[in-house]
């Protein structure tokens, strides 16, 4: 479970993120959601120990992320995919992070595999494509077996055939009970793969609900209603933010 406790964080220009609580459960996909400027990366760099809050706390398991031992087996990341060593192979680059976090090598070879990257495992970081680049964070993510998976736009570059293979993928660690964080500016794919949202906006909650229930609440009724149009009539007030303010 990820826990977000009235999390606060100020820069010198404005407020990132504003006293900010939600809980993100196992078992479900839940998407996190908001414009451009809401607050979002500012809140999984607080979650994740990468930038210290002003106020309140971020919890994985009921501890800080920076205080867990080998955290790649306990919680999975997809920030920026294409932050590679480029002439290091996607084989190689697993082999060091698994070194880190005492994970074997027979690791390595099954999110190969498993990520559909086994082909590819020799070429080196600056030969890959933008979806293999993604393919490789999202194995970087799997490698330790982790119960958390906080993953950031995980679409980004994908062709049709793995945009439809992580959304399954998605579903079925949800569906084995891990926790699984998504942020994604897609609503079309946040649609068909998330079962709970977080809203945020200014770097404020302003939903946490079921998707349906979010939609329902938030769309003109009707057939037609979408979780695009019950996002842009929520945060529509939300989207002109103070000059250097949450990202």
């Amino acid at each position: 479970m990820i826990e977000v406790s009235n999390l606060t964080k100020r820069y010198r220009g404005g407020i990132a993120v504003d006293d900010l609580s939600f809980t993100v459960e196992p078992g479900r996909v839940t998407g996190f959601l908001g414009p451009n400027g809401a607050g979002k990366s500012t809140t999984i760099r607080l979650i994740l120990g990468l930038d210290r809050p002003t106020a309140g706390r971020a919890a994985i398991g009921g501890r800080p992320y920076g205080s867990i031992e080998r955290p790649l087996t306990a919680v999975g990341t997809l920030l920026e995919a294409g932050d590679l060593h480029p002439g290091r192979s996607a084989r190689a680059h697993l082999q060091w992070l698994a070194r880190s976090n005492g994970i074997g090598a027979r690791r390595v070879e099954e999110v190969l595999e498993a990520t559909g990257l086994a082909a590819a495992a020799r070429k080196k970081a600056k030969a890959l494509s933008l979806g293999m680049k993604q393919r490789l964070g999202v194995a970087a993510a799997l490698l330790g077996d982790p119960g958390v998976l906080i993953l950031d736009e995980p679409v980004n570059g994908l062709d049709p055939e793995g945009v439809v293979w992580i959304r399954n993928l998605m579903k079925r660690l949800a569906a084995e009970g891990r926790t699984v964080l998504v942020s994604s500016h897609l609503m079309a794919e946040m649609a068909l793969t998330a079962e709970h949202l977080v809203v945020i906006g200014r770097g404020r909650l302003l939903a946490d609900l079921p998707t349906e229930a979010f939609i329902a609440s938030h769309a003109e009724s009707g057939s037609g209603a979408s979780l695009e149009e019950a996002f842009m009539r929520l945060t529509s007030g939300a989207v002109e933010y103070r000059s250097g303010g949450a990202r």
